[in-house]
């Protein structure tokens, strides 16, 4: 099925909505449902920030259904939905990315899914197949792949490509604090072969929104803070050297993050729990970086030595 509508700049992520394993309560700390999440999915959809970005595994279905009670109430046209598939938490049956896609596409509301994702490369041979039937059949719009480094990108598209469809899409963690994609010639790859790269975790799960410090830790309770909060005395000046410069372009330092993100060639998944974070996402698309921040940002978060691979994620290079 082809899909000619053109993407946003800017992906809207809803990791952190709805409560549950691997949710936003025991990731973020936050305890978000509908009612405190509908003005910013309204906020949003009004900016024109209309692709969300989820998985059946963000709360083990919460974030899609939260998604899906709004989604439901716009006209399907007007809103663009991505959703994953997490071959860790497959079923036994016979087609267990069709089972699991289905689940997405009744949470959500919706008869089809515009982005479809591999969530990680658990096993390329094994699960790169089952995508061809989604496509086939109208399930899904276009496929790609997340967490998959280059030699694994290029298996996957060597399996879609016989069939004649492509790997539209690469989604990787990739931020100043963590360029592992960069190193390892994914962006190079993708500009080459007209493939989007969406880069989550631009912000570090907050660590470089600019609202805490070695001063103003996270929260306690929540998994980043168990992962962030001993690594913001690392980056206390490169978190300085990005409020200096959000307060000469007369923005904040996470609009600095993400307007690197984005000048680098990359369509940034930006996390949102209130309508602030909506409209500093889509004010971030008009910052205009010169190559002497670009170049002080990087020496600076590469002098700092974070290292903020996930857990679930393998090294690119």
């Amino acid at each position: 099925m082809n899909d000619k509508r053109s993407y946003p700049a800017i992906a809207l992520g809803t990791w952190s909505w709805g409560v549950g394993a691997a949710g936003g309560d025991q990731v973020f700390g936050n305890h978000l449902g509908i009612e405190e999440l509908r003005p910013v999915f309204e906020t949003a959809m009004k900016a024109g920030l209309n692709l969300w970005d989820t998985a059946v595994v963000y709360g083990m279905g919460a974030s899609e259904s939260i998604l899906g009670a709004f989604a439901r109430n716009c006209k399907r046209e007007d809103i663009l939905l991505s959703t994953k598939f997490t071959p860790q938490i497959a079923g036994e049956g016979n087609d267990p990315v069709q089972e699991m896609c289905d689940s997405s596409l009744d949470r959500l509301g919706t008869h089809v899914i515009d982005l479809y994702w591999i969530h990680n490369p658990a096993d390329v041979e094994k699960w790169t197949p089952y995508l061809l039937p989604l496509v086939k059949s109208g399930k899904v719009r276009r496929v790609g792949v997340s967490n998959h480094d280059l030699k694994e990108l290029k298996r996957a598209e060597e399996i879609l490509g016989a069939e004649g469809i492509a790997a539209s899409a690469v989604q990787n963690h990739y931020s100043l604090l963590y360029r592992s994609s960069e190193e390892g010639g994914i962006l190079d790859y993708c500009k080459e072969k007209g493939i989007t790269f969406f880069s989550y975790m631009v912000l570090e799960q907050g660590a470089l929104s600019g609202k805490y410090d070695a001063e103003h830790p996270m929260p306690e309770g929540s998994q980043r803070a168990e992962t962030y909060n001993p690594i913001l005395p690392k980056i206390q000046e490169l978190l300085t050297a990005m409020k200096e410069m959000g307060e000469r372009h007369q923005t904040s330092a996470s609009q600095i993050a993400i307007a690197w993100a984005a000048a680098k060639g990359t369509t940034p998944i930006v996390g949102v729990t209130n309508t602030e974070q909506v409209t500093e996402a889509a004010q971030a698309l008009e910052i205009q970086l010169t190559a002497e921040e670009m170049e002080s940002l990087e020496r600076l978060a590469e002098q700092a030595g974070a290292d903020t691979r996930g857990a679930w994620e393998h090294p690119m290079v």
